[in-house]
């Protein structure tokens, strides 16, 4: 670590996270409590009972001697910094419970880079390279977040984008970005602000440097939103960090800054109208990735619609449980880009591709789907006589249905030897539907009328009735054809009996071997006969 200005200054056991790359926070307070933060494991305890609140105090003094301060009672805080470290002291006269103080680690370099991004799951890849094409176009883009969650390292990561020949002037209030170090040959100038020279003297004297780029370290106070909205509307470009809780109320934050009685939505249009991009990174520990973690959470686009009202576009947000959503950015946005000779397609994101794929996904899923369903479902073939290869028709059923059922005989119709005659059974079962296939012969009963059969039915003579009798009879022919005979209307549930069933004992036909516990009466005269 190079300190020049704090060569002198003895950190004694300080030293071992001073020269710790990974560690970029200490803290002290509570007589003698060290906490670190470092970028692999977040914040943590550490046990050092060689620093105490002697050793801080004798650190704070040194560090005042150097800077020509006082630090007392009757000047409790303390602000020194270096090249690369920032350090703020308490009296313990104002901290009560002991001496307090933060070291910040400032290094002069940019700890990121694409595969690093890419590899600890910081962005995607398609938002990384969007974001760099946003740079080239001259984007003016915030970056919000929390404290200590890496706002600063992005923006010298985006800055570390830009053109070579572009001039940056970065004005701070504390030296972070140290890009005239990080880039000792471009044409970078490194203003900070003082006691004597305000956000607004900087800025009158940035904007006669030319610059292409200024670059503020946080915007922090209502002077320094001032003086981001005074850069971005007089033609130039900026990056900067803000604390927000969301990429989307990066305006109404700057608003709340302003502190002023200033017209709400006359201000909220101007940043949506010269701040293109929002950026909101949180820090946290990752229990799943067992350290700490850094990531983008929201890109959010800014502009004002052709009615001049203030809108946004959330181009990415990924929530904590990592479902990420991307929108493609506006004509609005892209017209802007186009201007800085950078141009992309109206799907920036490849979002419209990806459902393309997802619709052929989902269409061929359904297709396979449709095959299997048609798989389950038996298809009744065509209607053809065996013996002619001829449809069956209406002209050559024979009206009487005992004619059919004897050409069914004919058409190889396996009945069983040991059934009894199919005309006196048919005859037996009044206003029944008789089905007889190849492979199990049965007769299907249809009921009409619900009436309980209490006695066997014996020798019953049918005959005068059987001419009046309503019969629907399908027969099923060697090929599996199916033929249908309606004579009756209305009806109800089948009741299969097979032709086991049908068999009796001595030649006897009982209730049980009909199967039925209905008592059919006379119907009208057939009437129909319809094909199935």
């Amino acid at each position: 670590m190079q300190n020049s200005v704090f060569d002198q200054v003895d950190f004694g056991p300080l030293n071992e996270f001073l020269n710790n790359e990974d560690i970029t926070d200490i803290s002290y307070s509570n007589n003698g409590q060290v906490w670190l933060k470092s970028l692999t494991q977040g914040v943590y305890k550490v046990d050092r009972p060689e620093i105490d609140n002697a050793l801080m105090e004798k650190v704070a003094f040194q560090c005042a001697n150097t800077m020509g301060k006082t630090f007392n009672m009757a000047h409790p805080f303390l602000d020194s910094e270096s090249a690369e470290l920032r350090m703020n002291f308490v009296h313990e006269s104002i901290a009560t419970n002991g001496i307090a103080c933060v070291i910040r680690k400032t290094p002069a370099k940019i700890r990121l880079n694409k595969e690093k991004l890419l590899s600890e799951g910081y962005m995607t890849e398609k938002l990384h390279n969007f974001l760099e094409q946003c740079v080239l176009g001259h984007c003016n883009i915030i970056v919000s977040g929390e404290t200590g969650s890496g706002k600063t390292e992005l923006v010298k990561y985006l800055a570390s984008k830009t053109k070579e020949n572009e001039k940056i002037i970065t004005i701070e209030d504390t030296l972070e970005l140290h890009l005239d170090r990080i880039y000792p040959n471009r044409d970078i100038v490194a203003m900070k602000t003082n006691n004597i020279a305000s956000y607004s003297d900087v800025l009158v004297t940035c904007m006669r440097q030319n610059p292409i780029w200024i670059l503020l370290s946080e915007v922090r106070s209502a002077e320094a939103v001032l003086a981001v909205r005074n850069s971005i509307s007089s033609g130039h470009h900026i990056l900067s960090t803000i604390h927000a809780d969301k990429a989307s109320s990066i305006p109404m934050r700057m608003y709340s800054l302003l502190e002023s009685s200033q017209d709400t939505e006359q201000f909220l249009a101007s940043i949506h109208r010269y701040v293109q991009i929002g950026i909101y990174v949180k820090g946290y520990f990752s229990k799943k990735l067992n350290r700490f973690q850094r990531e983008i959470i929201e890109v959010c686009e800014f502009y004002v619609d052709d009615d001049n009202v203030a809108r946004s576009n959330n181009l990415y947000r990924k929530t904590m449980d990592g479902v990420v959503t991307m929108h493609n950015p506006t004509k609005h946005l892209l017209d802007y880009l186009s201007i800085g000779n950078v141009f992309l397609p109206e799907d920036t994101f490849g979002l419209n591709q990806e459902n393309v794929e997802d619709n052929k996904n989902y269409v061929k899923t359904q297709e396979v789907n449709e095959m299997l369903n048609n798989s389950q479902v038996i298809n009744e073939p065509e209607i053809k006589d065996d013996l002619s290869q001829q449809k069956v028709t209406q002209e050559n059923i024979s009206p009487n249905p005992l004619d059919n059922l004897n050409q069914a005989q004919m058409q190889n119709v396996n009945v069983a030897q040991d059934f009894p005659n199919p005309q006196a059974t048919i005859n037996q079962v009044q206003d029944s539907q008789v089905v007889m296939e190849n492979s199990a012969p049965a007769i299907q009963v249809q009921p009409v009328n619900e009436q309980p059969i209490n006695n066997v039915v014996d020798n019953i003579d049918i005959k005068p009735i059987i001419e009046d009798m309503p019969i629907d009879l399908s027969i099923n022919t060697e090929n599996n054809s199916s033929i249908s005979f309606n004579t009756a209307e209305n009806i109800t549930s089948p009741h299969i009996v097979t032709l086991d069933d049908l068999k009796s004992n001595n030649n006897e036909t009982t209730t049980d071997s009909i199967s039925t516990e209905k008592v059919i009466p006379p119907l009208e005269p057939m009437s129909n006969m319809e094909v199935l």
